[in-house]
């Protein structure tokens, strides 16, 4: 179980040589926000064989859903390409140079992608599921609002009010939108407006060139710079009956949906949290090997040796859980428990294990040049995004004891 088979090994060799000669030349120019990272994941995705692979995936979910035999089997994205361990391996590699990029490759092709793939209809699937994940077209997650974070649902303005066509009308905004500024493809969270007193929540499908649709400009961040992350606006965007996910509102079950696609967002973290850690291990292991003060190797001192054994602690454990969390994605387990708890955790480890690599870096992990400084500033988003480390942790303790909660 702890161990990856020989052709996940490959993969992440492959991927690994792939950020170290495609990737991290262009860390700069993304940083500085002159590029979008769009096209270089589109490539990415075909020089892999992600496009093919999932593409064979998704449209056998397409011919069994119009045959009527579908079912819970053939709805998740990673049986395309192998194993649920391969694309945690894969996030974990482009971690290691850059996180932003393998969050915006997590959200177009997992959880946009994702969603679609596993609660759209066929025609749905085969229009913009099958696009957003084999990354021929990229996709935008919209669920948070500028007053709705935390309180997702009750907080929530977005609403879809229902016209006399069968359709909808959709207003309102969303924020901290990852891939906001190229998406193609938006996936939208709105209240059903009936003027009930407790509307259910349905997902939309928008596309970037709807009339009403609007995007703001890049925000400029502490971190994640390679990351574009923006403000989507919806004036009055009129939507017909088949942009419903599904097809069919669900009332206030609707909500499960929404809380699958934040648990499937939850279970990335690790996997991102891993790649920082290992990054921040073997430089500062490397590193306090090569540095010599004071006539000897700084891996000489006491303190200096407690913080590289807290590093390989935190980077196996985390490790560990991307293994369990691999492990019940294949074998279809749920424990909501455990991914909030467990997200929580690798959040602060990754945020802790960059702020001592910097440390142990001295004034030379506080340039740009080597890279530490980025991930420590990168991390830190772990901590806020998919749910705050509080939250986390609040609804996993929830849901241990079997009180209700709605994060």
């Amino acid at each position: 179980m702890f161990e990856l088979d020989e052709q996940t090994q490959m993969v992440a060799t492959m991927v690994r040589q792939w950020c170290q000669t495609q990737l991290a030349p262009k860390i700069p120019v993304l940083e500085a926000g002159t590029e979008q990272p769009f096209d270089l994941m589109k490539k990415m995705a075909k020089q892999f064989g992600f496009d093919t692979m999932l593409g064979a995936s998704v449209k056998k979910r397409i011919a069994r859903l119009r045959s009527g035999e579908a079912d819970d089997s053939d709805r998740q994205l990673a049986k395309g390409i192998g194993s649920p361990m391969m694309m945690h391996v894969v996030v974990k590699e482009l971690s290691r140079v850059s996180p932003g990029f393998a969050m915006g490759f997590g959200v177009s092709m997992g959880l946009v992608g994702g969603a679609i793939v596993a609660k759209g209809t066929a025609d749905q699937i085969e229009k913009w599921g099958l696009p957003v994940a084999t990354l021929q077209q990229i996709g935008s997650w919209c669920l948070t609002e500028p007053d709705a974070g935390s309180d997702a649902f009750g907080s929530m303005r977005t609403t879809a009010t229902p016209n006399e066509a069968g359709g909808y009308i959709l207003k309102g905004s969303k924020t901290f939108i990852t891939n906001g500024p190229g998406a193609d493809v938006f996936l939208v969270y709105a209240k059903i407006d009936r003027g009930e007193p407790d509307p259910g929540v349905a997902t939309f499908i928008v596309e970037r060139g709807m009339q009403g649709v609007s995007v703001g400009p890049p925000f400029k961040k502490m971190g994640m710079r390679d990351s574009p992350t923006s403000e989507v606006f919806f004036d009055d965007v009129h939507l017909g009956a088949e942009h419903l996910l599904g097809g069919k509102e669900k009332g206030r079950g609707g909500r499960s949906d929404t809380k699958d696609s934040l648990g499937s967002e939850r279970s990335g973290i690790p996997a991102m949290a891993w790649g920082i850690i290992e990054r921040c291990y073997d430089q500062s292991l490397q590193y306090v090997r090569d540095r010599k003060q004071f006539g000897r190797p700084i891996g000489a001192f006491q303190a200096v040796q407690l913080h590289i054994a807290d590093l390989y602690l935190k980077l196996r454990t985390v490790e560990s859980v991307v293994y369990r969390t691999a492990w019940m994605q294949q074998h279809g387990k749920k424990d909501m428990a455990f991914v909030n708890a467990s997200k929580a955790m690798c959040a602060q480890y990754a945020v802790e294990a960059a702020m001592t690599a910097v440390q142990l870096h001295g004034g030379y992990g506080y340039m740009e040049e080597l890279g530490i400084e980025k991930l420590a500033r990168d991390a830190k988003l772990l901590e806020l995004g998919a749910g705050t480390t509080d939250i986390n942790l609040l609804a996993a303790a929830r849901q241990l004891i079997g009180v209700s909660h709605d994060a």
